[in-house]
């Protein structure tokens, strides 16, 4: 909700300058009764007293009156998720102008801005043009340059570099994403003990729930990540077939005895079409072939539900309520519509050429194509 603070602005300004209700009033040509209802709420000053006000104490009109408009966490899920719907169904630019004028009314609300970036970066590449896709990528960037500067919640903050890098990767700013990174980032900084410290003391403190919480959240993310970059481990050693299958393999038996494809099934789609596009390029039919199956099983098992949520299963039973707390309560950053149209185009790659014509790869495009 917008919040007015003008009665504590005043209040503290006031005292900052060290004056009287009486002096006030004096200056602002009104009464101390005047000035004391102001102070306490129960009336404001006129329209035409507030720039003078202002001036006086050198601020603006907004800091005098305390207009900070905030959005609550459920508007700013019900706002990402109304965009990326509009942006899945309407012309690129309209949308944009669109989010630019929520960004100008809703400027101090730092993680309201934290996930128009995100939103922005995950279509981006709908701009008709380079040109357009670029200045995207622009804005972006300029907005998290205003995050960091402003925001006071850290949170919000360490995410914001994480994202900053993401774009200047995507524009070849590599040696941005080095310096903003590679120190955060080094296994063996005390923060990544936290997690585990914070379970502690949540147990010795009497709060089994919590803990109990915070650990299952911490080894679901731990696997995410884990799967994450092993699909990245694979295209890097893409060349060297004798590199990647222990880790296909590895990886493998953790999707197997975490049920991963049922869990994460978006997550576990992106390494088994890795997997298939590592043996295909090999010249690995058979293999290629089982696991492009196995990344349209889980498609099917993510497009199953009318809605594409981030859930939990029988083991990782307490981890549903942490989506909530996402800029997107637990759906996906872009809209069922275009997530779908972009993996129907899955198998044009031209690693998959070698499959073609084979009756068990039509077989698996017909399913793909079957989506829905």
């Amino acid at each position: 909700m917008d919040r007015l603070n003008i009665a504590e602005n005043i209040v503290r300004l006031r005292h900052e300058k060290r004056m009287t209700q009486e002096q006030l009033a004096e200056f602002a040509g009104v009464t101390k009764a005047s000035v004391s209802k102001w102070e306490t709420g129960q009336s404001m000053p006129d329209i035409i007293i507030l720039p003078r006000l202002a001036a006086f104490f050198d601020v603006t009109v907004d800091e005098l009156i305390g207009y900070v408009p905030q959005l609550s966490k459920e508007q700013i899920q019900s706002l990402y998720l109304t965009f990326a719907a509009e942006f899945a169904s309407c012309p690129f630019e309209e949308v944009m102008a669109k989010t630019k004028n929520y960004v100008k009314k809703y400027y101090s609300c730092y993680p309201f801005l934290f996930q128009i970036c995100v939103l922005w970066l995950n279509h981006y590449s709908l701009g008709k043009s380079e040109e357009s896709r670029s200045e995207t990528l622009h804005s972006i960037l300029e907005l998290c340059g205003h995050i960091m500067e402003g925001c006071r919640d850290v949170r919000i903050t360490d995410d914001t570099v994480v994202l900053q890098s993401i774009v200047w990767l995507q524009t070849g700013q590599t040696a941005e994403v080095i310096e903003a990174l590679e120190e955060i980032s080094k296994p063996y900084r005390l923060w990544g003990q936290s997690g585990a410290m914070l379970v502690q003391a949540y147990r010795l403190e009497g709060k089994q729930d919590k803990a109990e919480s915070f650990a299952q959240i911490s080894m679901y993310n731990a696997i995410m990540s884990l799967i994450g970059m092993a699909s990245i481990y694979i295209s890097l050693r893409m060349d060297n077939l004798a590199d990647c299958e222990p880790t296909i393999d590895r990886i493998g038996e953790v999707e197997r005895i975490y049920s991963l494809a049922k869990v994460n099934p978006n997550q576990i789609a992106g390494f088994e079409y890795q997997a298939a596009s590592c043996f295909a390029r090999h010249g690995k039919k058979k293999e290629a072939l089982a696991h492009a199956g196995k990344y349209v099983e889980c498609l099917q098992e993510l497009f199953a539900s009318g809605r594409l949520l981030l859930r939990g299963d029988d083991y990782f039973d307490q981890i549903e309520e942490w989506f909530d707390e996402t800029g997107t309560g637990g759906n996906p950053p872009r809209s069922r519509e275009l997530v779908l149209e972009e993996v129907k185009r899955s198998f044009s790659n031209p690693l998959f050429a070698i499959l073609e014509g084979t009756p068990e790869f039509e077989k698996i495009k017909k399913k793909l194509e079957n989506l829905s």
